[in-house]
């Protein structure tokens, strides 16, 4: 396909490609304008996010519209308000030349009274979402019954985020006798029964792999420890500098509070979510789409209709629940020719999600490490020298004050003055990153289970910097206390997965163990009073080992006496043997 010419679309709207840019046309759009164009079959269309459906369904919804009729003969489906303003803004732009044409978007948190308004004066097409859909409809505001072709966008989305029972009733009030046309990224078994329900003989459009991920963006994923997260995720925006990307996290008060420490840490960011007022949405994505702000924090559905193509990254800073949600995530970047990143960082007990990931993507991660403070520093440097000498001088702005600035920094020498002007941006970093600790966890998955306490150690050894609380506790071997036990009890009262525990030493009325320093409170706090074969738990902070190992004074749970140490015994056992056979 060389060009849009060649699918017989009107002059008016390839005048209206033309204005757009357009050169070519998409796989998906190549494949789909004609069948439409031709004929009244229903179709489905496999393509992920970015590939171009808006226009390979919305030219030749433009081109048969009948602009004489004064009620709607489309009707588009979308999952989010975001993407339903987007569909209809790209909708007036591909009908610029063709006058008269009205379009209409209905969405929630928006005022109902104005779009009722809107549809008064008379529609050809309405985009909207389907629950405000479904309400004008039943208030009799939204006539649906001439609707010739009806498109499901997005439709995995919408049923994802649970409009079933909506899509079913909109779909139920419309014309038998229309086209229907069902768009998706992936093809669950929802999707299969609504295309069999509601679609007759469809015609399958796929273009490249079902759920493949994009060519051009490269999947990575670095591991730290959960309580490390932010700083990795900081340390991934420093080094790259002119990083121009969407972080995606799980839920409203997750983006949310990521999106404040970025801003607070003095970050280019801000969120997207669901909690924000629309004019306020609109306000955070124009400032992203003119990239006035570099990184977006943003909940899966907040960022759907959000359209840009220069995205260097994409940042999951948790994966998905549901693995077909990477792919919409990673097809953001890596779009129009250029190449993406999609980072996941990860904690050690959700690197099993990858290999379910993979299969989708059809693609392998790559391990990623995260930068150290000097990685960070030194291309902090660079890009502040690169900046300096490509900068552009305006003489005419800055001729009035160089005798100023010359008699005040003349007396130095070249070297220095370079260090100076250098130093003014870049000791934020050197401050920041000075004596700054790997932040990577290593991997020991090739080890057995019966190797526990050998990948603690390694674990250990191999990460110093990790600081170790050790802890008493008042159960041993005689109540059948175990390593794994003693996991398990960790596991269920902090109820936190991915706390690192360090040796292990069983006694028989009493253990030591030792837990990354940082959860120390939570220990005391969660575990005292808990319970061990009916025996109330009493955990203390112990001294780190030397010599023979001791129960805390004032724990009820030591050996016969307190302060049993078991080296001494031994030695006293001993002296009263030689005595008795003397």
């Amino acid at each position: 396909m060389n060009g849009f010419k060649e699918l017989n679309l009107s002059d008016k709207i390839l005048s209206a490609v033309e204005d757009l840019g357009f050169v070519t046309p998409t796989p998906i759009q190549a494949k789909v304008i004609p069948i439409l164009l031709e004929s009244d079959k229903d179709l489905v269309g496999l393509a992920q996010t970015g590939t171009g459906k808006t226009a390979a369904f919305g030219l030749p919804m433009i081109q048969k519209t009948n602009l004489d009729a004064k009620s709607p003969q489309g009707l588009i489906l979308s999952p989010t308000r975001e993407l339903c303003i987007q569909i209809a803004k790209d909708l007036e732009k591909y009908s610029v030349h063709t006058k008269k044409l009205r379009v209409t978007p209905v969405y929630g948190g928006s005022s109902i009274d104005m779009q009722i308004k809107d549809l008064k004066k008379g529609t050809h097409i309405v985009v909207g979402t389907p629950g405000r859909t479904l309400d004008l409809i039943k208030r009799n505001r939204l006539e649906v019954g001439k609707i010739k072709t009806l498109v499901l966008d997005e439709a995995d989305e919408m049923l994802t985020m649970g409009f079933k029972e909506e899509l079913n009733s909109i779909l139920e009030k419309t014309p038998k006798e229309k086209q229907t046309l069902l768009f998706s990224a992936t093809m669950p078994a929802e999707i299969k029964k609504i295309s069999k329900k509601f679609l007759t003989d469809p015609v399958e459009i796929t273009t490249g792999v079902k759920n493949n991920a994009a060519e051009n963006v490269k999947h990575i994923f670095c591991e730290v420890h959960a309580k490390d997260r932010y700083e990795a995720l900081k340390r991934i925006a420093d080094v790259n500098p002119k990083i121009y990307g969407i972080i995606f996290c799980r839920t409203r008060r997750e983006t949310k509070e990521i999106a404040d420490k970025l801003i607070n840490d003095g970050y280019n960011a801000d969120a997207l979510h669901g909690d924000l007022s629309q004019a306020q949405r609109d306000m955070v994505m124009n400032k992203f789409r003119i990239k006035h702000l570099q990184l977006l924090v943003a909940t899966d559905v907040a960022a759907r209709g959000l359209d840009v193509n220069d995205l260097t990254h994409v940042i999951n800073f948790n994966l998905p629940d549901e693995n077909e949600v990477y792919v919409h995530r990673s097809g953001r970047t890596g779009r129009a020719g250029k190449k993406g990143i999609s980072l996941s960082i990860l904690h050690m007990r959700e690197k099993h999600k990858l290999r379910a990931v993979e299969k989708i993507i059809g693609r392998s991660f790559e391990k990623y490490l995260v930068p150290s403070g000097k990685d960070i520093c030194q291309k902090q440097l660079f890009n502040l020298v690169d900046k300096v000498e490509n900068v552009e001088i305006d003489e005419s702005q800055i001729a009035p004050f160089m005798e100023v600035i010359n008699k005040k920094l003349g007396w130095m020498d070249r070297e220095e003055l370079i260090k100076k002007f250098v130093s003014v941006e870049f000791n934020r970093f050197l401050s920041y990153y000075k004596g700054s600790r790997d932040l990577n966890k290593f991997d020991k998955e090739n080890d057995r289970p019966s190797k526990r306490k050998k990948e603690r150690n390694a674990r250990r050894d191999i990460n110093p910097e990790i600081g170790f609380s050790r802890f008493f506790i008042n159960a041993g071997s005689s109540t059948n206390l175990t390593p794994p036990s003693i996991i398990g009890l960790i596991n269920k009262y902090t109820r936190e997965r991915n706390i690192d525990v360090g040796r292990i030493e069983i006694m028989k009325n009493f253990s030591f163990f030792e837990v990354d320093s940082a959860y120390e409170d939570k220990i005391l706090k969660s575990l005292n009073g808990g319970e061990y074969h009916n025996i109330p738990l009493i955990v203390e902070i112990a001294n780190p080992k030397s010599g023979g190992d001791k129960a805390p004074k004032n724990s009820k749970g030591s050996d016969r006496s307190r302060g049993f140490d078991r080296k001494n015994s031994f030695n006293r056992r001993n002296k009263r043997n030689k005595r008795n056979k003397s």
